[in-house]
Parts: structure tokens; C-alpha cells; sequence
């Protein structure tokens, strides 16, 4: 990675400022908490409408999508909340009809789906390091409204989250995740490259924007150089978007279990036990 010259005093100052007024960590978790139990009321509403929901994320690399994805689902039944990541495409899915392969993960009755980068590729990362033609990148632009159209028609509920982060924070989170060996393995080579090319990115974001942000499935904006703030924003934002109802069950109370009827447990010795390492 090329050497990051130092912050000069202003932007220094702009860092301490910004870093004063992000949210702090005890109002952001009793928010959370607030917020993951309407999620908890939006899922049981999904299913028991038969709404299928689709969530797209998109942004740059290290904007803050996973952690903003990991804070909705965290509370979910994955039976009805999923999370759709895909790899690059194979060689088949590269002759295949370029949405197809999104198609197939696209929820049914009583499901919400969140894609963590979506067909939105093409007009990004596929767009800025050539991995399409420019004949494959004019006809995703002319399709894709067209494709979200299809979508909204057929009954899905669509929404579209960008998130936008500064250079100087992508660059910040980065040289974290460079430091923390737990992080590491979030810095990919293709993250390395679109800090070099973040004009390009830009670029390329500003085109997609003036094709795919319509009226009828917008893109929504998440300022995300506050992680906590953005979260927040962006799930409470989510709740907004899809009426529901609160069915929360009457509170639920424990039968009481039965007589053992004369069972005998088996020895202890004859299982086998994981080692218990931390006495």
C-alpha cells in the first residue's frame, strides 16, 4: 500500500471535530436495541403478509455495509432474513443472461433478502477494472431500470442503501484493518486497488446514479463516516419503508416437565467430552 502523507493541521482539526460529534457508544446501543426489536415485529409482519423484500447495499470498501447487515440480522430467524454475498461468477454464470444469477436469490413469499453488492457490480467494480465490455456495461444501464421495474411490478419491495464514506475515513479504516490481524482478511487485493482508483470509482458511481436512481426505486444515501450514526440511520430508515404491524405474542409461560417415569441417565464416562482448557 503507498505511504499516506501526514494530515495537515485543518485536517486535523476536521478529524477531531468529526470524531467529537460522532454518537456515543451508550445512547448507539440502547438505540440498537430499540431498533432490532421493531426489526424482530418487521420480520414476523413479512411473514405474516407474505411481503417479499429485497435490500440492496452497495458503497465503497469499507463504508460499513457488513457491520450495518450483521446489526440487522443479528436478532433475525435466517429462515426468513437472509443474506445474499456472491463470489465473482463463474465461468457459466459469465454466459449466462447477466441478472440470472440474482434471480435465483430473490425472496419469496415471507422473506426479506439483504444483498450485501447486488447486479450493481457491473456498473461498479466490473465498469472500473474492465472485467465487462463496454457493450455489457451500456446494456446493464439501459436494463437494470427496467429489471427493478419488473421487480417492484411483480410485487417485491425494493430498496436501495449507498453508502458514502470520506476518503479520509476509507483510508483510516483501512490502515486499521491493516493493524488488527482480525481485520485483515477484509483488505482484499481489489480493496487495495479501488483506493487507488477512487476517482474512477466516483466516476463510475456518479453514471450508475444518473441511470438507476429513479423515482420509482430511488437510491438512498447513508452518510457513513459515523459508523454508529449510520447504522442507526439506515436501519431505522428500513423500518420506514415497509409498514407492519406489531403481532408480538402474549408473554409465554413454561409448562412443567414431567416425571422422569423411572428414567436412568447413562454414565457420564461412557461420552465424550471437550477438553476444558481454561481452569
Amino acid at each position: 500500500m503507498a505511504k499516506t502523507k501526514a494530515a495537515s493541521p485543518r485536517e486535523a482539526l476536521e478529524a477531531d471535530e468529526a470524531a467529537s460529534a460522532k454518537l456515543g457508544k451508550k445512547r448507539y446501543e440502547e438505540e440498537l436495541a430499540r431498533l432490532q426489536l421493531e426489526l424482530i415485529k418487521l420480520q414476523e409482519w413479512i411473514k405474516h403478509a407474505g411481503l417479499r423484500v429485497v435490500v440492496i447495499f452497495e458503497g465503497r470498501d469499507a463504508a460499513g455495509k457488513g457491520g450495518t447487515i450483521k446489526r440487522i440480522t443479528e436478532s433475525l430467524n435466517p429462515r426468513i432474513c437472509r443474506v445474499v454475498a456472491l463470489a465473482a461468477p463463474t465461468e457459466r454464470e459469465r454466459t449466462q443472461w447477466y441478472f440470472q444469477r440474482y434471480v435465483a436469490h430473490l425472496p419469496a413469499a415471507g422473506e426479506m433478502v439483504l444483498f450485501d453488492r447486488s447486479w450493481y457490480n457491473r456498473a461498479g467494480v466490473e465498469r472500473v477494472m474492465g472485467f465487462c465490455t463496454e457493450d455489457e456495461y451500456q446494456e446493464f444501464l439501459r436494463a437494470c431500470p427496467e429489471f427493478e421495474r419488473m421487480l417492484l411490478r411483480s410485487g417485491i419491495i425494493l430498496v436501495k442503501y449507498w453508502f458514502s464514506v470520506s476518503d479520509a475515513e476509507q483510508e483510516r479504516r483501512f490502515q486499521r484493518r491493516l493493524s488488527d490481524p482480525t481485520r485483515r482478511w477484509k483488505l482484499s487485493p481489489m480493496d487495495l486497488k479501488s483506493r487507488e482508483m477512487w476517482v474512477e470509482y466516483s466516476r463510475a458511481k456518479d453514471d450508475m446514479f444518473h441511470y438507476t436512481d429513479t423515482k420509482q426505486s430511488p437510491w438512498w444515501v447513508v452518510s457513513a463516516d459515523d459508523k454508529r450514526r449510520a447504522r442507526l440511520n439506515c436501519i431505522s430508515h428500513l423500518l420506514e419503508q415497509i409498514p407492519y404491524g406489531d403481532l408480538t405474542p402474549e408473554p409465554i409461560k413454561l409448562p412443567p416437565r414431567r416425571d422422569d417415569s423411572g428414567y436412568v441417565r447413562p454414565p457420564m464416562t461412557d461420552q465424550t467430552f471437550v477438553p476444558d482448557r481454561f481452569e
